[in-house]
Formats: structure tokens, C-alpha cells, sequence
């Protein structure tokens, strides 16, 4: 009798566990539930990747699906051509790193002051601060639009680096947030001590707040240069049709199509805008897998999920 409970013991151990996510029933719901996940996000990449490598004859077969018949890598080479890739590349960082990085430093230093300072109505500009984040940017980009054209910047990469330089960036109020949450966090006694050893406010901000502060700066960083990388209605406003990132040129891929130059009498089809998509999201997924440890790190101190 006490082998058999025992026995049912072990087995619900097992099976149960001393908690849901502990036993093998909650294990295989968990693992389960990540795997679907993970297909729903992996599932159009896949597509797309095996789409792109298709040539047409493969494209047009229902028999063929996932794995072409062959290779087809001229889809790759009609997308470089048509996107001009390099030189619209170096012309997309110009107008998403810059700014990102630009937007990182004004919004760190706007952070720090409102957690490090006090001052009079500092929640009301607080609070005013993470107000413009609601207002939609519709809103203001007619006036945005007039002073650009005023001063001379419209339809020049100033447009989009000028606005982050001064904490006028895409969002830039969540990154506030994301400073003053975490400056705040900082023991105190930290910048005491280092009053009292002499320092002036910005030598604590730069000795002791900038490097404690560094999963801050990289997430920030980090999704400040995914947002300007995507974004296309600002970009597409300010720079007007000269100036053209690959975001843009994605846009307009059938008008950029048919005034290529070196493609002969290639037609478009899916398998190449397929390849042109990849080339657009490879620089983003390239800059994610080289910094993704200390981006989830980032994340989980910075507690910008909402947390």
C-alpha cells in the first residue's frame, strides 16, 4: 500500500510537478505554446525567403511550395539594381543612425535631469513631456513642414537628423521615460559620495550615470534605430522624391522597377519583390542578432515592456 502511494506520488510529481510550469504537463503546454508563437513570427520569413529564390516557372507551379526546384539568385540581383542598394544603404543610415544615435544622447540627458534635479512644475513638464507621445504626429507636421521649408532644410537628411538633436525624435517621450526610470533607480548615495569627493553634476552624469546606465542606452538606441529604419511617412514627407531610403524605395518598388536601368525586359513579380524585402530587413536582423544579449538585457532593466 505505501509503495503504490508512493508510486502515485512520483507520478504526479511528474507529471504535475510542485508548480504548473515544473511537471511535464506544464512543461508541454509552455513548450507548446512557445512553438506556436514562434512559427506565427518565423512563418512569413520562411515564405518570403523561400519566394525569393523561386524562379518563375517555379513561382507559377501549385506543385512547387516550399522547396524550389533550384536556386534562382537573379531575383537578388534585379532587387540590387533596382533599390541602387549601396548607395541607398549608406543614405538609409545616414537619416536612421545619426538620428538614433543623436535622439539616445538629448533624451538621456532630458531623463537624467528630471530624475536627478528638482525643480518647479517638474511634474507638469513631466507630464506635459509624455503628452506629446499621445498627440498624433499628423497633428503637428503641417507646422513641422512650413518652418523645414522656411529655414532651408526641407528635402535634405536635416529634416529627420535636426528634430532628434534637440529630443524631437520619433517617440522621443518614451525614451524620457525610459532614462527617468531608470536614473531614478540609481542608489543616491552614489552621487553624494561623489560631491563629496568634488565632482560637479556633469561629471556624476558622465562618471557614474552614463555607465550604469548603459542597458538603457542600448535599448533606446536600439528602438529608436528600428523605428527611423521603418518609418516612411515622415521620410517620405520631408525628403520629398529625390532623396529616397530603402524603406521608401520598397514603397514605390513598381514605379522604381520600371525606370531601372540594366535589368532588360525582367518583369516584376513576387519572387523579386520577395528578394527586395529581404535585402531592406537584413541590415535590422543583422544589427538585432550581433546585440540581442544585451538587448534583452536592456529590456529586462529597463523594464520597458510596461512592467
Amino acid at each position: 500500500m505505501k509503495l503504490k502511494i508512493e508510486t502515485r506520488n512520483k507520478i504526479r510529481h511528474f507529471l504535475l510537478g510542485k508548480k504548473l510550469t515544473e511537471g511535464f504537463i506544464g512543461k508541454l503546454f509552455l513548450y507548446g505554446l512557445l512553438t506556436i508563437i514562434g512559427f506565427v513570427y518565423l512563418f512569413p520569413l520562411i515564405q518570403m525567403f523561400t519566394y525569393s529564390i523561386k524562379d518563375l516557372e517555379d513561382l507559377v507551379n501549385p506543385v512547387v511550395q516550399w522547396i524550389p526546384t533550384k536556386i534562382y539568385l537573379t531575383n537578388y540581383k534585379i532587387s540590387f539594381i533596382v533599390l541602387d542598394y549601396w548607395k541607398t544603404l549608406l543614405f538609409s543610415l545616414t537619416v536612421t543612425l545619426i538620428p538614433a544615435l543623436l535622439q539616445t544622447v538629448t533624451t538621456s540627458v532630458a531623463g537624467y535631469a528630471l530624475a536627478k534635479f528638482k525643480m518647479r512644475f517638474k511634474s507638469v513638464l513631466f507630464i506635459l513631456i509624455l503628452m506629446t507621445y499621445l498627440v498624433p504626429s499628423q497633428i503637428y507636421m503641417i507646422p513641422k513642414y512650413v518652418l523645414f521649408n522656411q529655414i532651408g532644410i526641407l528635402r535634405t537628411a536635416w529634416s529627420i537628423i535636426l528634430p532628434a538633436t534637440f529630443g524631437q525624435g520619433l517617440s522621443s517621450a518614451i525614451f524620457i521615460l525610459i532614462f527617468y526610470q531608470f536614473f531614478r533607480m540609481q542608489p543616491k548615495v552614489l552621487d553624494e559620495s561623489a560631491e563629496i569627493d568634488g565632482a560637479n553634476p556633469l561629471q556624476i552624469f558622465a562618471k557614474i550615470g552614463v555607465p550604469l546606465a548603459l542597458p538603457a542606452y542600448l535599448t533606446a538606441f536600439l528602438f529608436s534605430f528600428v523605428w527611423y529604419w521603418n518609418e516612411t511617412y515622415i521620410s517620405s514627407l520631408f525628403l520629398g522624391t529625390d532623396l529616397y531610403t530603402l524603406q521608401l524605395k520598397l514603397l514605390n518598388f513598381s514605379s522604381q522597377f520600371n525606370i531601372a536601368q540594366g535589368i532588360g525586359d525582367t518583369l516584376i513579380n513576387e519572387s523579386i519583390r520577395y528578394a527586395a524585402t529581404i535585402l531592406i530587413i537584413l541590415p535590422v536582423l543583422i544589427v538585432y542578432i550581433v546585440m540581442q544579449k544585451w538587448f534583452v538585457e536592456g529590456i529586462d532593466r529597463t523594464g520597458v515592456t510596461g512592467e
